[in-house]
């Protein structure tokens, strides 16, 4: 009797004991590797964009430097892959990027039928049109007509073909596959209007020789929750990304930053911030990396606020709905505990 009593309770303290996590085939490969491969957009000024020098800036290049310190120490072992619409998929289905950080929108089918997941909402968007301030075109049911630049492959199409269906009005489609030549399109005058995420419409007007000339209509056509996404089946690698994306959030909303990160770390006595920083619990331990994964991600990017500051604040876009929830926003990241 003694004897299944000890086994019984020393069942249960193995089950509540907290597990330490495999780490999984992407995982060992990056460490292998010593580097994150991420795929990114070829250049959306906010989200990822190549400088003078060829650093890579943006809210989605800085996601991938958060990912790899948590599993390498180092947000400079990134090695990023320029993608475009057609070959993002492709290029983290066949193993050639980890990682897909690239403004792409959450749905139903890409969860579903391209062999990846999802692991969050980065950034809330929506679909809109951009006009030249001259055409008079002052909102989206003005457009009767018009010949609309868009790049193939995404959502915008979708998005586009079911709003003119909708409101029962007809459009001359101009499909170009490559941003920066849709954009000289654009500005050339080869299309009325451009339509992508209101995003990307801001991010565009700033390379206008004249970005006064440029209006954003004030309608939203969409619903875009853009996220990073791995390839399924891999779910240790997934528990890490999806949790770097939370402790961002989470920063933020209790006040860590990469300025007083390590005075937090040192002096708070809150649980919540102790155990984001590692000061308590295994939040690191469970998911096989290290317990102050979170103090070396706020010292290299920043808290989501700070990644948002840097990045989207220059496109003259308000924080709305991505700002903290307490703030009427839609960030809310479930607790690190």
């Amino acid at each position: 009797m003694f004897r299944t009593l000890a086994k019984t309770l020393a069942l249960a303290a193995a089950l509540a004991a907290p597990a330490v996590a495999l780490a999984g085939p992407t995982v060992d490969a990056i460490k292998q590797r010593g580097a994150l491969r991420c795929g990114v957009n070829t250049g959306l000024l906010g989200f990822s964009a190549p400088d003078s020098a060829g650093r890579w800036n943006g809210i989605d290049a800085d996601f991938c430097r958060a990912v790899a310190t948590a599993i390498l120490g180092d947000p400079t072992k990134v090695q990023y892959v320029p993608t475009n619409a057609q070959t993002r998929f492709t290029a983290l289905q066949s193993g050639e990027i980890d990682l897909l950080s690239r403004n792409t929108t959450w749905t139903s089918s890409r969860d579903a039928t391209l062999g990846s997941v999802f692991a969050g909402t980065l950034f809330y968007d929506g679909q809109g049109f951009m006009v030249k301030k001259s055409s008079g075109v002052t909102k989206a049911t003005d457009l009767n007509g018009a010949t609309v630049c868009v790049q193939p492959g995404t959502t915008t199409e979708l998005n586009l073909n079911d709003y003119f269906r909708t409101k029962k009005m007809t459009f001359k489609p101009v499909v170009i596959a490559e941003l920066n030549q849709i954009e000289q399109a654009f500005f050339a005058g080869r299309c009325d209007v451009y339509t992508t995420d209101i995003s990307g419409l801001a991010a565009t007007r700033l390379k206008a020789p004249k970005p006064d000339d440029y209006l954003i209509l004030p309608e939203a056509i969409s619903k875009e929750p853009l996220g990073p996404m791995i390839r399924r089946g891999d779910w240790e690698f997934l528990t890490i990304v999806k949790w770097t994306l939370f402790g961002l959030i989470e920063a933020e909303e209790y006040g860590v930053t990469s300025a007083n990160v390590d005075k937090l770390r040192a002096e708070s006595k809150e649980p919540p911030i102790q155990r984001l920083l590692g000061t308590t619990g295994d939040a690191g331990k469970g998911k096989g990396i290290d317990n102050d994964w979170m103090v070396k991600i706020l010292k290299a990017v920043g808290n989501y606020g700070e990644m948002y500051s840097r990045n989207i604040g220059p496109l003259g876009i308000q924080r709305g709905i991505n700002a903290q929830w307490r703030e009427g926003g839609l960030m809310y990241a479930p607790p690190i505990r």
